[in-house]
């Protein structure tokens, strides 16, 4: 596979991305704006609705904070990259994306020296080697007035569910308004410090409409949901019933001693868009 063809369509999805919502994200804000009982909230939603049409219908971003762009590559064992560097084909295609799409450029190429890059690269890019030909990608654009909501709990094992719900609930509270709700809530739980972050950070992407396999995983998901959009912070968070639209969880094994725990908070957009090649 030439990499050029990976830059092409790395380009393509970040404009994608941040001109339109998600199919499974439409539908569950759809949902939401049926569901809110609070006139404010869904006055609120049927704002954001309304942004929605116009970013679609003007092929303008959805939000001006484009993010920093987050992307997932599995490449299939049997796959030969030819054409040069494939972490260097992924930061092309983003650095086309957000030229040739208008997109605001974010990204600072010191964390203290804050100097901006001007063409949103480099991506976080997190890789994997899989069975097959084929290459898997996913792109994420991540805002960070959410991403700065984000939590990470190394909790003790005698914690255990009731310490993960705890965590999860700290981190939405903590968060407020701040992560622009309704929110969805990625959870990683197990591995290590670093994996559960990356597991919270995948779990974003994950279809809404996919239910875990796990039974405990799935009745995790929905219990968290409902004690979330119990907590009032609603649309905005000027109030209301629907304060999150989905909790995704992934889990990993762990160390004996261990229930590392990270909550990845993403706003009402959640963008992000899959391919396969």
């Amino acid at each position: 596979m030439q990499t050029e063809q990976i830059t092409q369509v790395i380009r393509e999805m970040c404009i994608e991305a941040n001109y339109r919502l998600a199919p499974d994200m439409k539908c569950v804000f759809c949902q939401a704006v049926d569901q809110e009982e609070s006139p404010l909230g869904r006055q609120v939603l049927k704002q954001l609705e309304e942004n929605l049409r116009i970013a679609d219908e003007d092929m303008i971003p959805i939000c001006q904070d484009t993010g920093m762009a987050v992307v997932f590559l599995k490449a299939g064992q049997e796959v030969h990259f030819t054409g040069g560097s494939l972490t260097n084909a992924v930061n092309e295609g983003v650095r086309r994306g957000y030229e040739e799409g208008y997109l605001r450029k974010s990204v600072v190429g010191d964390p203290i020296e804050r100097v901006n890059t001007r063409d949103n690269t480099p991506a976080v890019i997190h890789y994997e080697i899989v069975e097959g030909d084929q290459v898997d990608l996913t792109v994420a654009p991540k805002g960070f007035g959410s991403e700065n909501m984000s939590r990470v709990f190394m909790l003790k094992p005698a914690d255990g569910l009731e310490g993960v719900k705890n965590a999860i609930l700290t981190a939405v509270r903590d968060a407020g308004p701040n992560a622009c709700p309704p929110m969805v809530i990625g959870v990683g739980i197990g591995g290590t410090f670093e994996k559960c972050t990356e597991m919270a950070k995948h779990a974003l992407t994950r279809n809404i409409s996919e239910k875990p396999e796990t039974v405990w995983v799935r009745e995790l998901e929905e219990e968290m949901l409902q004690t979330v959009n119990k907590l009032g912070i609603g649309p905005g968070g000027l109030g209301g019933r629907i304060t999150a639209l989905a909790v995704n969880v992934e889990t990993y094994p762990t160390h004996i001693a261990g229930l590392p725990v990270a909550v990845n908070i993403c706003c009402h957009v959640n963008r992000h868009v899959h391919r396969v090649l």
